[in-house]
């Protein structure tokens, strides 16, 4: 059995001989510990790939995101950053004003639409792996990178015209962008957002379902009415819109299980896949080895049903080579 047939046995619920596995890492693991996670990709090779979209034009960026000083993005949004291997957080907003009189300021990258679909196909025809788009759409941060969070958090409670223009041209490209991707050769699509605090939902949840659950309702369709799976990543506890998000038919979610404690996500087993992760805010960076052992058991314990489980977790800021080695020595050793 090849990678990608392991995971949509995953997926589908339908008694994968083991979990597929994942690792993100972010450009602190490979300055700091480059040759672990060197070995560690080595040893526990990814089942699950993004493809490169081959543009044929692509969109103007100035300097480099995950160094330090600023880095403006492909949208014209300005990143100012003090640490090497993370990104840099937004101090001014690109689209000003109560009213969005600055809304005509807004650059749509639509270079990202010019994937050379050809040289993405040929991609997927030479992997045996799981391939997923490399386009990821995320509306509730980009919104807060064109107005800055305090005021997007003013805005979502005013509803003016300004936002709602906003957000129209906003799907309206992130939604062709998916359309694009939809018509090659890749198993899956994806979008982001980070809605949850340590605690709970960062907006109320009745105004996530109704303003952001038709946005993801149109993102997922796009990918299911063209035979692709759909995932999505969200930090922070997210409980509240787990049911949404299931109802909408999203395949897999990315989300931080330890913050929202394993025994709620319980009822959520057999409905969704849980694309990882094992704790980065604790565990990876300060857990024993048995601690990892203890965490992983209790994953697949707690939420594997015949499949639903990735093993998927972060080499981020902090993290311990040792303990991320351990999640996939782990996860191998059970299954």
């Amino acid at each position: 059995m090849n990678s990608k047939e392991l995971v949509y046995q995953t997926l589908e619920f339908d008694g994968p001989k083991r979990a597929p596995r994942q690792q993100w890492s972010l450009p602190w693991a490979e300055i700091h510990y480059p040759e672990e996670l060197k070995s560690i990709r080595a040893d526990f090779p990814d089942d699950i790939v993004g493809a490169p979209g081959f543009n044929k034009e692509y969109p103007k960026t100035v300097g480099e995101p995950h160094e330090i000083g600023v880095f403006v993005d492909h949208w014209g949004c300005k990143f100012t950053n003090v640490q090497r291997g993370v990104i840099g957080e937004i101090k001014e907003a690109l689209i000003q004003g109560e009213n969005f009189e600055d809304i005509d300021k807004l650059r749509i990258p639509v270079e990202n639409l010019t994937i050379d679909i050809e040289k993405v196909n040929e991609f997927c025809a030479i992997t045996d792996k799981f391939v997923m788009a490399g386009a990821c759409p995320r509306p509730f941060e980009r919104l807060q990178f064109l107005r800055k969070t305090d005021q997007l958090y003013v805005d979502i409670m005013v509803q003016s015209d300004g936002l709602k223009e906003l957000i129209r041209r906003m799907h309206n490209y992130y939604c062709s962008l998916l359309e694009v991707w939809a018509k090659t050769d890749v198993d899956a699509l994806m979008f982001m957002d980070d809605w949850g605090s340590q605690r709970g939902l960062l907006i109320n949840p009745k105004l996530w379902v109704s303003i952001f659950k038709p946005i993801y309702k149109d993102f997922i369709d796009i990918a299911h009415s063209h035979g692709k799976k759909m995932f999505m990543h969200s930090d922070g506890h997210i409980l509240a819109i787990y049911p949404h998000l299931i109802e909408l038919g999203l395949d897999a979610v990315n989300s931080q299980l330890f913050c929202m404690g394993l025994e709620n996500l319980k009822p959520f087993r057999g409905k969704i896949t849980f694309w990882g992760e094992i704790d980065r805010q604790h565990l990876l960076p300060e857990g024993t080895l048995e601690e990892i052992q203890n965490a992983v058991k209790s994953v697949k314990e707690t939420l594997w049903s015949n499949g639903g489980c990735i093993a998927q977790c972060e080499f981020g800021a902090g993290a311990k080579p040792a303990n991320v080695r351990n999640v996939y020595e782990t996860w191998n050793a059970i299954i």
